[in-house]
């Protein structure tokens, strides 16, 4: 397990649900090999739809940009290894966020 070596680069999310997103990261690198980004994405959208209600969305990856609009406490942006991880539950209002 990978916990404490991630690096959170920001986030509006309770503490509580921080460790667990960086929990539910470590495992899926214990459970994907580190090159299959949908899988372990997929795993922490699970993981966070059943603790969490539905409406979650995961992107892995090592480069990317995103504009989305978020639940205002619920998003997550870190690096763990060599992936960078974004958790956040969508929302119908204008909170929005950019990551490059």
């Amino acid at each position: 397990m990978l916990e404490g070596k991630a690096l959170i680069e920001d986030s509006d999310m309770p503490l509580k649900m921080q460790i667990q997103a960086m929990a539910s990261a470590s495992q899926a690198l214990d459970l994907y090999d580190v090159m299959d980004c949908k899988s372990i994405a997929g795993h922490i959208k699970k993981e966070f739809d059943k603790r969490y209600g539905n409406g979650w969305q995961c992107v892995v990856g090592s480069n990317f940009g995103c504009f989305f609009t978020h639940t205002e406490g619920t998003f997550i942006y870190f690096t763990l290894e060599t992936l960078n991880f974004l958790i956040f539950k969508g929302a119908q209002t204008n909170t929005q966020l950019t990551i490059w």
